[in-house]
């Protein structure tokens, strides 16, 4: 592992991967001041308030539109790293199969050469503007800006759960693809627990900083948008795509810290050479072609499995899930932020097992711990219910649960991963697509019907989450193969 390996993979997950997880916890801790200023508003409109049913549609909307912002992302995901690359910045001045004037920007100090920015460096404009809108929400008497705001941020994660992984795993030698794959996981991890912290009521959690703890994702992106120039594009994408041999070959070279990178540069070629008479598939194609038919139908799958099996619906409504257990409403901030903890620590250990742990595997012993998770959290819901009684330990162990189901850095972080490398360079941007579009619409359906689901039945709302995660355990086991050190010629 290099140092500009881990600073590029460090850069792009506190800059996007981070957002993501973020923006799925950071409407937990104000949903009752945000409820407070839609009943405003609306009284202010129409003379009168809102009932209670409509005022919960109103604020799941604002909650789940986060996930169609994300399924239109995800749509768009393919064209823009088609045309404007991952990252941006080419390492030379070539255009496609030449290099200018021969002599390139020797050492790739990109940042003081001007260079156009790729899809990672446009999408965080994307993250300005939604900060912009929801943080003068308040003061303009709009909550269509937070839900506009919210659906650009879901249009800045659906770019970016793709293009990051997508990145990473192109500009990764095979043997530490698994390594950087996960760390956007960990940093998802981070971005939730960030605004679990920031939402105690000792920081941004009071009532009038709402508008302020929504568009601090504008910090994080800033950041990103200054220093992404720093770094060269994917050397994949610049011998595969665009023929651009040179470049291609300094970037691995400062990626790597070597100058001898003819094994990588080989390999590419090689898939270059199969790739060369077969052109970019499209959604349609990639769908009816029977030669990736179980790398498709495991993509749709482990996508979908993964947000049915209940984790965003947790993080979106975690105090929701605590005071329906029965946790005092003073404790619930700090049983929320101990969940994050967890689930930090477990993603560390999921990074340094991932070392030595097979791929499938992971995912199977992920899922089976959430589904008993999911059964555990019934039962206590139950007695909780049951007895009318809560304890500070009780609450320590139903946060415990909660971070066990919450901090499993597997399933969330795979699917992205396993897209590409179940695929080649033909029919990856399609494969994204197609993953991320059921990934954005289960996230909308689950952060949509979870509050009505909760209602209904209640702590046996978790047992959908149960099944859901016994029918993708099975089917990983079934049909997934192990990818780990292997090529993407050899998976596919």
């Amino acid at each position: 592992l290099t140092f500009p390996l881990l600073s590029v993979t460090l850069l792009v997950s506190f800059g996007s991967s981070m957002l993501y997880g973020y923006s799925l916890a950071v409407v937990n801790a104000p949903a009752v001041p945000i409820k407070a200023f839609y009943n405003a508003t609306w009284s202010r409109r129409h003379g009168h308030g809102l009932a209670p049913g409509p005022l919960t549609l109103l604020y799941s909307l604002t909650v789940s539109v986060f996930a169609l912002g994300g399924l239109l992302g995800s749509i768009l995901v393919g064209v823009l790293v088609a045309r404007y690359g991952r990252e941006g910045v080419e390492g030379g001045t070539g255009k496609k199969g030449e290099d200018g004037d021969g002599k390139g920007t020797e050492g790739l100090s990109c940042c003081l050469y001007p260079t156009r920015n790729g899809t990672l460096g446009r999408s965080a404009l994307l993250v300005l503007l939604a900060g912009a809108s929801m943080g003068f929400s308040r003061d303009l008497s709009s909550p269509e800006m937070v839900i506009f705001g919210r659906s650009i941020m879901g249009l800045h994660s659906g770019i970016c759960l793709s293009v990051v992984p997508l990145y990473l795993g192109e500009i990764a030698p095979k043997s530490l693809r698994g390594f950087l794959g996960l760390v956007p996981s960990i940093f998802i991890c981070l971005g939730v627990f960030s605004a679990q912290v920031l939402g105690l009521p000792e920081l941004l959690g009071k009532d009038r900083y709402w508008p302020l703890f929504l568009s601090v994702v504008v910090v994080p992106a800033s950041l990103q948008l200054l220093l992404l120039r720093c770094f060269p594009e994917s050397p994949r994408y610049l011998l595969v795509e665009r023929n651009n041999v040179h470049g291609a070959t300094k970037a691995l070279r400062w990626f790597l810290d070597t100058t001898d990178v003819q094994d990588e540069i080989e390999e590419m070629r090689e898939e270059q050479r199969s790739l060369s008479s077969v052109e970019t598939v499209s959604v349609w194609q990639l769908l009816r072609d029977r030669s990736v038919r179980w790398q498709t139908l495991s993509v749709v799958v482990v996508n979908a499995g993964m947000q049915l099996s209940g984790i965003d619906a947790i993080w979106f409504y975690t105090n929701t899930i605590f005071e329906s257990a029965g946790i005092p409403a003073p404790h619930i901030p700090y049983a929320t932020v101990g969940t994050g903890a967890i689930e930090i620590l477990a993603g560390l250990v999921g990074i340094y097992n991932s070392s030595s742990a097979q791929t499938f595997f992971a995912v199977i012993t992920s899922l089976i711990r959430i589904l008993m998770a999911h059964c555990s959290q019934t039962m206590m819901n139950r007695t909780f219910k049951t007895k009318k009684y809560i304890s500070l330990f009780w609450a320590s162990c139903e946060g415990k649960q909660e971070g066990i189901d919450l901090s499993l850095p597997c399933p969330a972080g795979v699917p992205f991963l396993m897209t590409a490398e179940l695929f080649t360079q033909s029919h990856r941007p399609a494969a994204y697509i197609v993953g991320g579009s059921l990934n954005w619409l289960s996230n909308f359906t689950v952060g949509f019907v979870f509050p009505f689901l909760q209602m209904s039945a209640g702590a046996f709302c978790y047992l959908f989450f149960c099944g859901v995660c016994l029918l993708v355990a099975l089917y990983v086991y079934l049909i997934v193969p192990e990818t780990k050190n292997k090529t993407f010629l050899e998976i596919s």
